[in-house]
């Protein structure tokens, strides 16, 4: 069994970038240990603590759309639905290994899984 480190992702807006393009599929990493402990030693986030995700996430993201590189600028600039999303997003694969929700059916109650991406499609 082959450990999966990368998940991919649609943002529900997506970043729109100073030329006006819109970016919405993503990929993002399984975090590290220093992933989590680095951001501390950031100014940012010693005065705001609530600035942590934000470096966090400029991490973790290693693609989204054509960008040529994720920074916490970008981040800074995502939709709260999109930075919300992302959180989660993150929680769910960094906790569970996978992007997977469990669900049942409200009309046979068959429990089942399904994949958690942003798209809306499962």
């Amino acid at each position: 069994m082959t450990l999966q480190t990368e998940f991919t992702f649609s943002l529900p807006h997506g970043y729109v970038d100073l030329d006006g393009n819109l970016h919405r599929e993503g990929v993002m990493r399984l975090a590290t240990a220093f992933d989590e402990i680095a951001p501390m030693k950031d100014p940012r986030v010693q005065s705001n603590p609530g600035y942590l995700g934000v470096i966090l996430l400029s991490r973790v993201i290693t693609r989204l759309g054509d960008l040529d590189q994720i920074n916490p600028k970008v981040v800074e600039s995502l939709f709260a639905a999109d930075f919300a999303f992302l959180e989660d997003f993150y929680r769910r694969i960094n906790d569970n290994g996978h992007s997977r929700v469990g669900i049942t059916c409200p009309e046979c109650e068959t429990s089942f899984e399904v994949e958690v991406n942003g798209t809306g499609e499962h």
